[in-house]
């Protein structure tokens, strides 16, 4: 396969869409990334890589930090996680309360804001030092050792984070969240303001496409089982409401984020990331989406 060319081909074909969309204006830290940047990169499961653009350029990742703190939520709790937060695709905004209330306190599915908190609260309650072991779970991932969060972003959502706070206090007031909200909401902004490039969140999903043996990274070891388990919740779960749309024209398991990052996927095949901050209306990346859909088609594989 000529992963090379096949970049080079999508980039030209998605430079139609460069200008559409917006970042995410509601965090305001976040508008300060140029909207046109553009970087992908693909890692396969030999350890290629290819890349172009601004490959190399750190994001902030947001809500693509989820699936960190799924596998170390997963491992720490096993099964009896779920008893928590459901599996479902939610049909809703990922930062949707109304469902949270009608739901009793019990989210969809760990990967839109809500169940977020929660397993950011499971943390808590695991990890003697949260934010330095949670760190340092991601820097194994992605074997890079400088990946930090960034603390004006951190501030910057949690200025502007009355939403956030509002799902954290109805998942207080229905018994789903234990430790104090304030620390939870600290902790979880934080996650969502890590700065990682395409090319270190290609290598910290690739793992997660490794369905042939254990996963272990640290003090967090998953089965093969688990890992599939975690991939079944992003294919259906990944992209909000937009989850359906993204399963029927890429096929490929993933997350994505408000930053205009995309990690996604191919089981025993490669990981690949995207980054183009201008999103849609449903919250993402417009030309990231479209890159991967050119990218299973032209590849003619997905898990389909």
């Amino acid at each position: 396969m000529n992963y090379n060319q096949i970049l080079v081909e999508i980039y030209q074909e998605i430079s139609l869409y460069a200008g559409v969309g917006e970042p995410a204006t509601y965090i305001p830290e976040l508008c300060k990334v140029d909207p046109d940047s553009y970087g992908i990169c693909l890692r396969t499961m030999r350890g290629t890589e290819y890349f172009m653009g601004d490959s190399d350029v750190r994001f902030s990742i947001q809500s693509i930090s989820k699936v960190f703190s799924m596998a170390m939520g997963f491992s720490f709790e096993g099964e009896k996680l779920w008893r928590r937060i459901g599996v479902e695709p939610s049909g809703s905004a990922f930062n949707s309360i109304i469902q949270l209330e009608i739901e009793k306190g019990i989210p969809r599915n760990p990967l839109i804001n809500a169940g977020a908190l929660v397993m950011t609260d499971v943390l808590l309650s695991h990890l003697e030092n949260p934010e330095e072991e949670y760190l340092e779970f991601v820097r194994r991932l992605s074997g890079t050792t400088d990946i930090q969060y960034n603390e004006r972003i951190a501030a910057s959502e949690r200025e502007h984070g009355y939403l956030n706070a509002a799902i954290a206090n109805m998942l207080k007031y229905y018994g789903n969240i234990k430790n104090d909200i304030e620390r939870v909401l600290m902790f979880y902004f934080r996650q969502c303001s890590i700065m990682m490039s395409c090319r270190e969140l290609s290598r910290a999903f690739v793992p997660f496409a490794d369905h042939s043996h254990a996963f272990r990274f640290g003090n967090v070891s998953l089965t093969s089982s688990q890992v599939k388990r975690m991939n079944a919740i992003m294919q259906t779960c990944g992209f909000y409401d937009e989850a359906g749309e993204f399963s029927f024209l890429v096929g490929l398991p993933g997350k994505s984020g408000v930053g205009g990052g995309i990690a996604a996927i191919c089981p025993r095949k490669y990981a690949v990331a995207v980054w183009s901050p201008r999103l849609n209306k449903k919250g993402n990346s417009v030309m990231g989406m479209k890159a991967l859909e050119l990218l299973t088609t032209k590849t003619e594989v997905s898990i389909f």
